[in-house]
């Protein structure tokens, strides 16, 4: 199985994860347990962008898929187990794709990048940096957008 296949299938595990996030009302519990000021359709935008771009780059620009395979092993520890965790077991929307599909994607995306030429350390560095302000950058602009500079009204 190469790279890109692992991106597309990467992909599709995040569908499903976006599905199960969607089913049981990640939005409410957002709000509720990490306080985060997000409305349906700032997730849906969110999710909506950069996923396809990572799959079509990874034959040409391997850190791409790193960079998501990151991104989906930080969103799976840091926004469902560990507030799962640290929330005395309340369940988190996404928590059981997060477990069953983002773990397993993104390992075996990284693992077939080693197995396909070593990783250099940079590499490691910006994928995983990467992936972290990819996952940052929605969280960090809802959180500026209700400030007075940025308001449009």
């Amino acid at each position: 199985m190469t790279l890109q296949t692992l991106a597309w299938l990467s992909m599709v595990a995040y569908a499903l994860h976006i599905m199960e996030e969607y089913t049981y009302n990640w939005r409410d519990w957002a709000r509720a347990v990490i306080k985060l000021p997000v409305e349906w359709s700032d997730f849906y935008v969110t999710h909506a962008t950069m996923r396809i771009a990572q799959a079509h780059l990874a034959p040409a620009l391997r850190l791409a898929p790193l960079m998501f395979a990151s991104l989906m092993l930080i969103n799976a520890v840091f926004f469902h187990i560990l507030p799962f965790v640290r929330e005395g077991g309340r369940f988190s929307p996404g928590l059981v794709t997060a477990i069953l599909l983002l773990f397993p994607a993104g390992i075996a995306a990284w693992w077939k990048a080693a197995l396909d030429a070593p990783l250099e350390w940079a590499t490691v560095g910006l994928a995983v940096a990467g992936g972290a302000a990819l996952m940052a950058y929605p969280i960090v602009m809802l959180n500026l957008r209700d400030r007075p500079y940025f308001r449009q009204s």
